[in-house]
């Protein structure tokens, strides 16, 4: 990657994910960027071929930065089950279907833990990826990326966030991302790496430092 660029003006966040939008537009709002979603604009989805988060992530926003002649920011993430050999993964979006519905998504880590004997909370290990990429329409690109370890619960608990959250419970806490708001689990104090909770807040917080700057 060349030099950081810092990310002003109006910026598109390439998803039609609302829950991944909802937490975007949060994590930016003291930045005074103007946002507008590739939804809103009635972009297409992208195929996502990469064979990491890092390509999907650049895929998208790629598309969406050659769609609108803005700067595009796209995450790309999912979450990774040691027991399931990094199962979902890449594929973790796929699991929940044409309809984003992840409540059988979830339904089916617990189906597949439990095929595999994955009964007790060590043997339920995983993390969640995020990978973030700004394109900016002349080619310049910037990636960051953040992940959070964890445990695979054998309930789902709570109803905040989306995705997986209800049934991943990170290191050091003893609630699952779907108990917590947005303000715990995207942290408060960045000034070290623990003060940001969650994959994309800690993938976030690298961005921010590079990219970003507050309004006076």
């Amino acid at each position: 990657m060349s030099q950081h660029r810092l990310l002003t003006g109006k910026v598109v966040i390439a998803t039609h994910n609302q829950g991944k939008l909802r937490e975007m537009r949060e994590l930016l709002a003291p930045y005074g960027i103007e946002l507008v979603s590739a939804g809103d604009l009635g972009l297409p989805e992208p195929v996502e071929d990469g064979t990491m988060f890092s390509e999907n992530a650049a895929i998208k926003a790629v598309a969406a930065t050659q769609a609108s002649g803005l700067p595009a920011l796209s995450d790309d993430s999912g979450v990774c089950i040691d027991a399931l050999d990094g199962a979902p993964g890449l594929f973790s979006a796929n699991w929940a279907g044409p309809g984003k519905d992840f409540a059988p998504a979830i339904a089916r880590v617990q189906i597949e833990l439990a095929k595999r004997g994955a009964l007790k909370p060590e043997q339920r290990r995983a993390h969640f990826v995020s990978a973030l990429v700004i394109a900016w329409p002349d080619g310049h690109q910037e990636l960051f990326e953040g992940r959070v370890f964890g445990t695979i619960t054998e309930q789902a608990r709570g109803a905040s966030g989306f995705g997986y959250d209800p049934i991943f419970q990170p290191d050091g806490h003893d609630r699952t991302f779907g108990e917590m708001g947005s303000e715990e689990k995207h942290g408060s104090d960045w000034s070290h790496p623990a003060g940001a909770v969650s994959h994309r807040a800690r993938a976030f917080q690298a961005l921010a430092a590079a990219c970003l700057r507050k309004p006076a």
